[in-house]
């Protein structure tokens, strides 16, 4: 499918702007934690234990968010990231006001919205698709 050149700046804002906030906001710390060995200080949500939660997050909001912002294996990495704010919104938070579930949410429908659509043309993978 062809986008307009409004449409793939449209993609390329989505990816950059919700790629570069979940990891800086959220995927750093994780990783952080992941490096220095933090392992247990984590949540459960899905009864996976905290060690393989934490890497999960830390994997998805750190490496997936890095390679959505680029555009490399976009559809690939918006999944991860997909599933970890459905269970941030529809397990972690599901008992919270909607107020603590609305930023889950909207990160949840760009991914998805990323995911339907691809990285536009602007992004690495459609320019190895030219080659």
């Amino acid at each position: 499918m062809k986008f307009t050149n409004q449409s793939d700046l449209a993609l390329l804002l989505l990816r950059v702007t919700f790629g570069g906030l979940m990891f800086i906001n959220h995927g750093m710390g994780k990783a952080a934690k992941v490096l220095a060995g933090e392992l247990t200080k984590f949540g459960d949500p899905i009864g996976l234990g905290p060690e393989i939660s934490l890497i999960l997050a830390a994997f998805a909001e750190a490496v997936c968010a890095i390679l959505l912002v680029v555009g490399l294996f976009t559809r690939w990495a918006a999944i991860p990231l997909i599933i970890t704010m459905a269970v941030a919104v529809f397990v972690v938070h599901i008992d919270d006001p909607f107020k603590k579930m609305e930023m889950g949410l909207l990160y949840l429908t760009v991914y998805l919205a990323i995911f339907m659509t691809g990285p536009g043309r602007f992004s690495i993978d459609e320019q190895y698709r030219k080659i």
